[in-house]
């Protein structure tokens, strides 16, 4: 397809683009037919499930595909001369100097035992000639540039010595050290903290116009490509299927796929009562065994005869929007039906006092030692507070979230709960029992309470079938007798939507989404009351995503299972849960219903997490809150209020807020069961505007 032209010349343009690879069956063409390009100034999007050809893509702009991958067919052409067949001299001089490269993990691009300043000076002796001196001064304006706080400091220290966002800035102040004419920046924020996140695509944003740069931005997340890109291709099976600025793809999606993507994103607007989730059926083919006709075809609710027969071409259905798909003419977004499949309506449920609760955790500590610092370690360190007098109760049935950045003791405080941790003090009760206190958990309580973890793949054994990995916890836990395991197996199996030839299958046969079922099957196995789930869906598929929460929701919600979900997405906890607690530096801050916490009052911490979410609609007005610095130390955390030194809204006290770094904030209550740990009054924290501003144009 031809775009519409624009003053400005392209700096790259794809023009029918296929990649392959020689496997042992012969020539595998994991890209085809891919065109587009992009001019100074501009952000490029690509999106699409996992194994859609996305990362190929970018790595074959410069050639960096490995020994057995090539271009087969097509052209890309680089300020005007063509990339392919170029040396792999000419191809690594254009790497580092022209075109600039940032990965998911910026590990994998920073020595471990190098200096940040020798690496990043580097850049500019070898591809400019520079002096030490003179590199060095640009490398320290640079970071200056993308906001890097103390840059002197942090130009003497190791890879390992800052933050995940201050590693992800380091690279991306080295990518654009010789002010490159193409960016690629492949998933650069998937690892990183919403509100860290916000801050580096906050930056993205600054530096393409400072730099007046081309960016090919690559991620499965639809929210972070709606804030930051000015044009978009899906990507499925190799394919662009769908292209076309951002506003029209989110406000007029033409091709069944986009439309299934969005509808797979859990809205933030949307409580857990009227949100309704809609996965894609199926999984993306492999490029080996593609469909004959549309590759979209197997899993399209609006497929016909046609479409099974006829191979698609990208056509333009609108000024500069195009689509794979041979009824995108006859396909209204607006009128879509929702097909006949069995996706679950979810009911918030409200605490109960009347039967006490299932799970009462009060003045929770868990403190790890540290070993002595010093000559000869004879210094004694304070013990890093991982939790620190954390209290709530949940009700059968109830869902809690649990939400907050990295490091704030999420996952300890469940780890704790369930014995994988040793609590320092506190009281653990699992229906009225103080389970905190043994020394060993019994295996009742091990049958009550089970979890789900985020990396299947580290919970599942290699070495044996999915029947046996579930047979363990129903013999061990269940009692069910040998001969009946099988049977208790393909129901457990029927229960989280796959059927029994899975029995048989080993972990490495299995999909993301399948393996994290298999885990949700196991952790059921016992029928507890009690599911722990740290971060479940977060390494997951959109699709798959909106699958498995969907599993759950309906999984909790028939058993009247009693669930704690913690996750860094606001818009999936929403979702899910019917009450949330936001945790800061072991110490919860703010607990209350899911409606709530999503609307002022609430407490500046969570309005700062709120404006970091990427919303998937370009067209939603955010506040813009960011929070400056890094979380304190849990080893040595603030006096007084903890987030005094971070928080936004600290001025609107007295004496600039003196009182916060004197005293222990008070709670607010602005209802029975919605407690805010702020010393704002309840009237000043009615006052903040709400986050969200939706249906502007």
């Amino acid at each position: 397809m031809r775009e519409t032209s624009h003053p400005k010349q392209p700096v790259v343009r794809v023009e029918e683009l296929a990649i392959g690879y020689d496997t042992r069956q012969g020539l595998v063409r994991a890209v085809r037919d891919v065109s587009f390009e992009i001019r100074r100034g501009e952000t490029l999007g690509i999106v699409g499930e996992s194994g859609c050809g996305k990362s190929t893509v970018a790595y074959g702009l410069v050639n960096y595909l490995g020994k057995n991958g090539r271009i087969v067919h097509g052209d890309i052409v680089f300020q005007g001369q063509s990339l392919v067949g170029r040396s792999p001299e000419e191809l690594r001089r254009l790497r580092g100097d022209q075109i600039s490269m940032v990965y998911q993990d910026p590990m994998t691009s920073l020595n471990p035992v190098m200096l940040i300043g020798a690496q990043m000076t580097e850049v500019l002796t070898v591809h400019r000639k520079m002096d030490k001196q003179e590199a060095r001064k640009r490398c320290l304006d640079m970071l200056h540039k993308v906001s890097m706080p103390d840059p002197e400091s942090v130009f003497e220290r190791y890879p390992h010595q800052i933050s995940g966002g201050q590693q992800q800035r380091v690279v991306i102040a080295m990518a654009l050290l010789n002010d490159p004419a193409l960016l690629i920046m492949d998933e650069p924020t998937t690892a990183l903290d919403v509100t860290v996140e916000a801050a580096v695509l906050d930056l993205v944003v600054k530096l393409r116009k400072e730099f007046d740069t081309a960016i090919l931005f690559i991620s499965h997340n639809l929210g972070v490509v709606a804030r930051v890109c000015d044009r978009v291709a899906v990507m499925y099976a190799g394919e662009v299927i769908e292209l076309a600025p951002v506003r029209e793809i989110f406000a007029n999606p033409r091709h069944p796929y986009t439309q299934g993507l969005i509808r797979c994103v859990p809205k933030i607007a949307h409580t857990k009562g009227e949100s309704v989730l809609y996965p894609i059926p199926g999984r993306v083919p492999a490029p080996s065994n593609l469909p004959p006709g549309c590759t979209f075809e197997p899993r399209c609710q609006y497929a016909v005869e046609a479409c099974h027969q006829k191979r698609v071409l990208l056509e333009p259905i609108g000024p500069n929007h195009a689509s794979r798909c041979l009824r995108s003419h006859e396909i209204d977004p607006r009128e879509w039906v929702p097909p006949d499949v069995d996706v679950p309506s979810l009911t918030p449920v409200q605490l109960s006092e009347a039967n006490g609760p299932v799970l009462n955790v009060e003045t929770l500590n868990t403190h790890y030692r540290q070993g002595g610092g010093g000559f000869l370690g004879l210094i004694k360190r304070q013990p890093v507070r991982a939790v620190d007098g954390v209290s709530f109760r949940v009700s059968r049935g109830v869902t809690l979230g649990i939400v907050g950045e990295s490091g704030c003791g999420k996952s300890t405080l469940i780890k704790t709960v369930i014995g994988l941790e040793e609590r320092t003090s506190g009281a653990i009760e699992l229906m009225g029992v103080d389970i905190g206190r043994l020394g060993q958990r019994s295996l009742n309580t091990i049958r009550e309470m089970q979890m789900v973890f985020q990396n299947p793949d580290s919970t599942l054994n290699p070495s044996y079938v999915v029947g046996q990995q579930i047979a363990r916890p129903l013999r061990r836990l269940a009692g069910v007798p040998r001969a009946k395991v099988r049977e208790e197996v393909i129901k457990l199996l029927r229960a989280v939507k796959l059927d029994e030839h899975y029995y048989d299958r080993l972990p490495r046969q299995l999909s993301g989404g399948e393996k994290q079922r298999i885990g949700i099957a196991r952790a059921l196995a016992g029928q507890p009351d009690v599911i722990l789930c740290d971060e479940p869906v977060s390494a997951l598929d959109v699709s798959v995503q909106a699958a498995v929460l969907n599993l759950l929701g309906e999984l909790q919600q028939a058993n009247q299972m009693t669930m704690i979900f913690i996750a860094h997405d606001l818009s999936v906890v929403r979702t899910i849960t019917d009450y949330v607690a936001v945790m800061y530096l072991g110490r919860i801050v703010e607990i209350g219903p899911s409606a709530a916490i999503y609307a002022p009052p609430f407490h500046p911490y969570t309005e700062s997490l709120l404006a970091a979410v990427p919303v998937p609609d370009p067209t939603v007005k955010q506040t813009h809150i960011r929070l400056g610095g890094s979380p304190p130390s849990p080893a040595n955390p603030p006096t007084g209020c903890r987030f005094h030194t971070r928080c936004p809204r600290r001025a609107l006290l007295p004496e600039g807020g003196k009182i916060c770094t004197e005293e222990e904030p008070p709670w607010r209550n602005p209802a029975s069961d919605h407690q805010i740990a702020c010393h704002l009054s309840l009237e000043q924290l009615e006052a903040i505007e709400p986050v969200f501003r939706f249906g502007s144009g």
